[in-house]
């Protein structure tokens, strides 16, 4: 499977078509874990639970009056009758948004790739400790691994009410299975293609929270304008944000507008390389390959990439051919190997984003400063 973080390289939290993996790191990361078979937890592990004040009461009341409602997406409709107290999730953002939106899901997918030792992250871990539901806890999420895919099986065994997907690779089979187990809100259009405030937007009506998600889109929209503010080096600054391979004939991968990567670029006040545009015209795809012989002509302010570890970043400042990258020449190449800032960028969500931004700006903004 494809994984949306890099080109040609297998996923280790759900996907889409088979691919090639092109460096040992993932297939290391992709080796199935341990999996916590945790046992179904209770109805209040979600907070769409009884209210316990009058303030809380008209909420649920409020909540309760949206269903039924109809959800589009790329497999057609799904109608979710009442509002789902059981909620798991499938792939990367889902559960961010949800617990986001205060809804603690009874089933999450482990971060196999870029997560930490309990298969989580720093921003799921911090939201889940407000709402008193950290891993450990009884209230906490049962865990599963998506690392061969879908896991039918543990999701079944949670009994969930809805599975959300509005942000991931779901085939048309793995859809219909799902929804023999419970309604299933699958991707709008594109695998791994849905901007992080449309599935905020599409997650919150499925879990009766429309009102909640439109205003933490604003806020979370408010805040990365904020804090990109802070740099107003990077502001029109052109980039490419790709990804580079010392020394082999497909060494350069460029992620397209359909990506969260290029996206988050533009909404900090960057804009796209003209061969980024170009390409993206009329493109499904979230990456176009290009030939290391032609890296003199990836003309761009900042060059922004994935790397292993610093050796790699050397390597390709000192590569014959990656070193003609135009943004490589001069310094403006930003290269991070921090694999836990990369997800947040790479499968963005309201949760994730907030916490990239003190780590990455700072990047950006000393690639920006190489520029004459």
């Amino acid at each position: 499977m494809t994984s949306p973080l890099f080109p040609g390289r297998q996923a280790v939290s759900g996907g889409a078509a088979a691919g090639t993996t092109r460096r040992s790191l993932l297939r290391t990361a992709g080796k199935a874990t341990a999996v916590l078979a945790a046992a179904a937890l209770s109805l209040t592990a979600c907070s769409t639970g009884p209210a316990s004040t009058a303030s809380e009461a008209s909420a649920a009341s409020s909540a309760s009056a949206q269903f039924p409602v109809t959800l589009k997406h790329v497999f057609g409709e799904t109608t979710i009758k009442e509002q789902p107290k059981r909620v798991v999730t499938v792939s990367w953002v889902n559960d961010d948004v949800a617990i986001a939106l205060g809804v603690v899901p009874v089933g999450v997918p482990k971060n196999e790739w870029g997560g930490n030792a309990q298969g989580s992250t720093p921003w799921k871990d911090a939201a889940l400790e407000k709402l008193g539901a950290g891993f450990g806890s009884d209230k906490a999420p049962a865990q599963f691994s998506e690392a061969d895919g879908i896991n039918f099986t543990e999701i079944a065994k949670l009994n969930p009410d809805v599975i959300l997907g509005a942000y991931s690779g779901l085939t048309e089979e793995d859809y219909k299975k799902l929804s023999e187990i419970a309604p299933v809100v699958a991707q709008p259009e594109l695998a791994y293609g849905t901007p992080w405030q449309e599935a905020t937007t599409l997650i919150g009506k499925a879990l009766g929270k429309t009102t909640e998600a439109e205003k933490l889109v604003t806020d979370t929209e408010a805040t990365i304008k904020a804090e990109a503010a802070k740099y107003p080096q990077i502001t029109d600054k052109t980039f490419i944000y790709g990804n580079l391979e010392p020394a082999k004939g497909d060494g350069v991968n460029v992620y397209l507008a359909a990506d969260n990567r290029p996206r988050f670029l533009t909404d900090i006040g960057m804009k796209p390389a003209a061969i980024v545009e170009e390409k993206s015209k009329g493109s499904r795809e979230f990456f176009t390959g290009w030939s290391a012989e032609k890296a003199n002509e990836l003309e761009s302010d900042v060059f922004v990439t994935w790397v292993p570890d610093a050796k790699t970043k050397d390597q390709i400042v000192k590569d014959p051919l990656l070193s003609q990258i135009p943004a490589v020449k001069k310094g403006a190449l930003v290269a991070g190997s921090d694999n836990t800032l990369t997800l947040a960028i790479s499968a963005s969500s309201p949760l994730s984003l907030p916490w990239a931004l003190d780590k990455f700006l700072p990047q950006l903004a000393a690639g920006a400063d190489a520029v004459k």
